[in-house]
């Protein structure tokens, strides 16, 4: 029988109140405590399970737009707590939700379609993101979340971390800052049984080694990187902090609906066009965002909300990365990553088009309809171009879970009991 309500996606308030019931059952063994504050004042919570030195750290929340993390980190701690053999000479570690700010405003806890996710859609800028501000500023001025994060990590010294990821369309992947060998069997064999696509040409992971289908080794530090303009190295993010004590990183990414179209390894017949449109229609689509924004900008006068600025970064982000795609060479060649560049162009303007439509539907202003339209073209062209089919909740926390388990098993092989 499960320790656990009924699964779906929690709010970090019901998060903390089911981490706080779950240690409650084994006092000796599990603590929850408050490792620091955001910026809103609101804390971040870590869960412990067991009391060995060779730990494991997993980050749920790192993104606001990808819930599925908070009840994969529940069912992982339940597991933990049933089986034994997962705390032999291991402590597992929970965050809770590494910004929970930001969790408090993406306002979309069970979503039917793509149209009704974007509704309440909310992913910050770059600086004001837990795990990318190191890549965008300098040490003194990272956010108290991203400290609360380094602070664990250098607390614990975990072997690994991993952190709990998603996307709203496409497959799943995971990003290693390095190789752990073994992982892409299990990995491969638990998307498989879950009828989830393996993301093989993940435009995240765009020019990265492969250990294996859709999982992606990151490059060192100072090799060349596929889009230069982008300002979030992931080299430069707090993944890569655990490297200061020995451990990695394993990102663990899940779809909430699939598309088969991110999984197909055969040759494109002509990538460096197709992306060139690609890039083409990206510029288009970020215009008719700017241009309502221009629009509306003397009535925002004095408006400085989360919801704006990180509307404003996404469109600062599209003429690099539009000239990236069209002056670069591609960095694969296949069906498969021609279709991730795909979504990620849809997404960027859809996004940026979403949480400015929020911004304009909060103050009643004539620009929001005009938005609204594209919200709901933009997600329903979207979904229809993929195919796009719902990945159970089940599915995905299952999956995301087996894969953290997996990760946590095979790295052990190779991590020193610490005394």
């Amino acid at each position: 029988m499960s320790l656990l309500p009924e699964l779906r996606y929690p709010t970090v308030p019901e998060l903390t109140a089911s981490a706080r019931a779950l240690a409650a059952l084994r006092p000796g063994l599990c603590t929850l405590r408050k490792v620091g504050l955001s910026r809103a004042g609101r804390p971040l919570h870590l869960l412990s399970v067991g009391h060995a030195r060779r730990a494991v750290l997993v980050v749920a929340g790192a993104h606001a737009n990808e819930p599925t993390g908070g009840p994969t980190l529940l069912a992982l701690t339940e597991r933990v707590l049933l089986e034994r053999e997962l705390r032999d000479g291991t402590s597992w570690h929970f965050l809770l939700c590494a910004d929970p700010d930001g969790a408090s405003l993406h306002v979309t806890p069970a979503p039917r379609s793509l149209l009704e996710y974007h509704r309440g859609f909310f992913r910050p800028a770059g600086p004001e993101q837990p795990e990318w501000s190191p890549a965008v500023l300098p040490a003194d001025r990272l956010p108290p979340e991203t400290r609360a994060l380094t602070g664990v990590i250098d607390e614990l010294r975990p072997y690994l971390q991993v952190t709990l990821h998603g996307t709203e369309l496409g497959g799943s992947w995971v990003q290693l800052t390095r190789d752990i060998p073994g992982l892409a069997e299990p990995f491969a064999k638990s998307a498989a049984q879950l009828h989830i696509p393996v993301e093989t040409g993940a435009s995240d992971a765009a020019g990265w080694p492969a250990s294996g289908p859709g999982v992606h080794v990151m490059p060192e530090p100072g090799a060349g990187v596929a889009y230069p303009s982008m300002p979030d190295d992931a080299r430069h993010s707090t993944w890569y902090h655990a490297h200061r004590h020995g451990g990695l990183t394993a990102v663990v990414e899940v779809p909430m609906w699939a598309s088969d179209l991110v999984d197909d390894p055969a040759p494109h017949p002509g990538p460096a066009q197709a992306i060139q449109r690609l890039a083409g229609r990206l510029l288009r689509d970020a215009r008719e965002v700017e241009h309502v924004l221009a629009e509306a900008s003397p009535r925002l006068e004095g408006v400085d909300g989360p919801l704006l600025r990180a509307a404003r970064w996404a469109l600062e982000l599209v003429p690099g990365l539009a000239a990236d795609w069209t002056h670069t060479p591609p960095a694969d060649t296949t069906m498969a990553y021609v279709g991730s560049v795909d979504a990620f162009g849809r997404r960027l303007p859809l996004r940026a088009a979403a949480m400015l439509w929020r911004v304009l539907r909060e103050r009643d202003d004539r620009a929001a309809p005009r938005l609204e339209r594209l919200v709901e073209a933009w997600s329903e062209e979207f979904a229809e171009r993929f195919r796009a089919r719902w990945v159970p909740l089940e599915h995905q926390v299952e999956h995301q879970s087996r894969t953290v388990v997996a990760a946590a098993l095979h790295a052990r092989e190779g991590s020193p009991q610490q005394p």
